[in-house]
């Protein structure tokens, strides 16, 4: 599933250094590797949400294992879209600046 970017802080911000024995995706990260890793993650269940429907179709799944992945597939599409109009939005806003 599509982790979670609040460890993502404004760009050029100091980030905090993550505590030892902990993970986060963000900790440490750049913005362009969240953004890929979060790409990756959306083509991944999108993938996983159509072997599973054809799987489905098959008869080889549960009508409820391809209603989870299709809804899974959904919910990662949906942020990916999510994110994609905040870039742009910041990128249009950004582009109106007077310099």
């Amino acid at each position: 599933m599509i982790s979670s970017l609040a460890g993502v802080g404004p760009v050029g911000a100091a980030q905090p250094a993550a505590k030892a024995g902990t993970t986060t995706a963000a900790a440490g990260a750049d913005f362009s590797k969240v953004l890929a890793d979060v790409a990756t993650e959306t083509v991944d269940a999108l993938k996983a949400g159509e072997a599973n429907a054809i799987a489905g179709i098959n008869g080889e799944r549960s009508v409820q294992q391809v209603v989870d992945a299709v809804l899974n597939a959904e919910q990662a599409l949906q942020t990916a879209i999510a994110l994609r109009d905040k870039l742009v939005g910041a990128y249009q806003e950004i582009s109106r600046m007077a310099i």
